[in-house]
């Protein structure tokens, strides 16, 4: 699969202590999510993208196009929700984001066309005469996604989308990014400190830790591989039940006369278990079925990187 972005080797410094540490990886998922601890170079690594800083050494490349010769075009490829708000507050919002889709290359007239598009599309459209100085923290998010999508971008950069919102506008944000991934007319790049949000919208994953990659995974893929835990709650002799799964490649422990623990490995479902059962005279009353969730993938990647 062709990359959407490529990170060679890339580094930058500030006032000579480094931000982003050869940074070497190459990203191909449709929703590609950005996670790491405060101060991990998250942002640093997005703005890079967009041109705002020179890499030190090395280079990245979106689309193909080189960061370093290509800025231009790369950018014009490219729509960007920032984290912090960029408003002319007594403009209207159809103008603002107008205004946006005219910067991105956009003639006059089709730039309004698409932005009466985009607030519909956002669900801002009753509201799009009314100045941004008078809207909500939720309606100020909605606003910042309709100028990131108007010029029809191939890639989309999200700074922390639902940063502030209460839980419906969270929500809808969540709800909208994901009718954008499937719609495969653009990929997303979402960063956010909020593992749920980045879990629900996102296949591939980049964490990082102190300026370098503390881990990269196809989140699909990771949650298949993971390791199966499974407790139950039984009725009948668990020992031959016990020696029977750990035949299969199991691990079981027995932690009450009624409950047992045990890790499935990657050929048993859930399924199994209750045909073993069955034949070893054992009533399964009940079970509860966990993979690794990604705060889990997380928290590893923290404590080995």
């Amino acid at each position: 699969m062709t990359p959407i972005i490529e990170l060679d080797q890339l580094s930058i410094q500030f006032g000579g202590r480094p931000i982003l540490d050869q940074l070497n990886v190459a990203l191909t998922g449709r929703a590609i999510g950005l996670l790491g601890p405060n101060g991990a170079g998250k942002t640093t690594l997005i703005h890079t993208l967009l041109g705002f800083h020179t890499p030190d050494s090395g280079t990245a490349r979106v689309f193909g196009r080189d960061i370093a010769t290509e800025a231009k075009q790369i950018r014009s490829q490219i729509g960007f929700m920032p984290e912090r708000d960029s408003f002319i507050a007594n403009m209207t919002c159809v103008h603002f984001v107008r205004l946006m889709a005219e910067l991105s290359g956009l003639p006059s007239e089709a730039a309004l066309e698409r932005a009466h598009e985009a607030l519909f599309y956002v669900g801002l459209g009753e509201a799009r005469y009314r100045q941004l100085g008078s809207y909500s923290l939720g309606m100020k998010q909605l606003a910042k996604l309709a100028q990131a999508i108007v010029h029809g971008p191939k890639l989309i950069i999200l700074d922390e989308p639902t940063n502030g919102l209460d839980p419906p506008a969270r929500a809808r944000m969540l709800e909208l990014i994901r009718e954008i991934r499937d719609s495969r007319q653009a990929q997303i790049l979402l960063s956010s400190h909020l593992l749920h949000d980045v879990e629900e919208c996102c296949e591939e994953i980049l964490i990082l830790k102190q300026g370098r990659i503390a881990a990269h995974h196809d989140l699909e893929a990771e949650r298949k591989a993971n390791r199966k835990f499974i407790e139950i709650e039984t009725r009948g002799e668990q020992g031959a039940f016990a020696h029977a799964v750990n035949a299969l490649g199991c691990e079981s422990a027995i932690t009450s006369k009624q409950r047992m623990k045990l890790i499935l490995n990657e050929t048993i479902e859930v399924r199994d278990l209750y045909q073993i059962a069955n034949q070893n005279n054992l009533q399964i009353r009940s079970l509860n079925y966990k993979r690794d969730s990604l705060e889990d993938i997380f928290l590893k990647a923290m404590e080995s990187a």
